[in-house]
């Protein structure tokens, strides 16, 4: 199940709007340029911002998302029929072959089930040619991000065209590790809908990760620093021989 902030209509068409810096993509399209990627599969591509960049670039793309709100905002979009789009996961994926596939920001810890992040590193590794790459990042837990998840930290109003002022904050509900859930909540001005969204995110340590990979067959062959968040995470690379 997808979580309110991209499978209630609403929320997912708001959702770039809410969380327009999107620097963070800097890394893996300059990892897809350093790869000569031509074929990428994007796991978790919500609204299709990062799969419309590879596109815009000649990239022949998939773009695969549970949500079906986030995948109906994608393929609005301007430039959205040079992808092709996915309503379902990584785990049932159609024949493909390609050079890539990526899962960027929280696509990875969102996958909280074992079996299903186990099924997800396998279906990625089918998908991918002999010598294709996957590249994802991951929360170092050391750091705690979740201890700054609060409405002190979060707090924003956002005016959106059409739409009017949204307030929106981040509470933390619960950490019983290595699984964090917090809650998203949206007041709508123009008509005073109260929304809420529901996240649990999975903070796996780096060698459980590591051992994860390579029991389907991959070879690890870097664990990077993410360039927006120095010191935070890890951006795994991984190669299926």
């Amino acid at each position: 199940m997808a979580d309110d902030c991209f499978g209630h209509p609403r929320l997912a068409g708001i959702y770039d709007l809410l969380d327009p810096d999107r620097s963070d993509l800097g890394a893996y399209l300059r990892i897809a340029r350093e790869l000569g990627a031509r074929r990428v599969l994007d796991v978790g591509c919500g609204t299709g911002v990062f799969a419309l960049l590879l596109a815009s670039r000649e990239v022949d793309v998939v773009g695969i998302d549970p949500a079906r709100a986030s995948v109906d905002v994608a393929r609005a979009k301007p430039g959205s029929a040079r992808v092709r789009w996915i309503c379902g996961d990584a785990t049932a994926l159609p024949p493909l072959q390609v050079d890539l596939a990526t899962m960027t920001a929280n696509v990875a810890q969102e996958i909280v089930d074992p079996d299903t992040w186990q099924k997800t590193l396998q279906g990625a590794c089918e998908a991918l040619r002999p010598g294709g790459h996957l590249v994802f990042e991951t929360r170092d837990p050391a750091r705690r991000a979740w201890e700054e998840w609060t409405r002190e930290h979060s707090y924003r109003v956002t005016r959106i065209p059409g739409v009017g002022t949204v307030e929106s904050w981040c509470q933390l509900i619960d950490v019983s590790r290595p699984l964090v859930t917090f809650r998203w909540t949206y007041v709508f001005a123009a008509d005073g809908q109260v929304l809420t969204s529901d996240s649990t995110l999975c903070f796996r340590e780096r060698d459980e990760v590591e051992t994860d990979l390579v029991a389907h067959g991959y070879v690890v062959h870097d664990v990077r620093d993410a360039p927006d968040r120095p010191g935070k995470e890890f951006v795994f690379l991984a190669q299926r021989p």
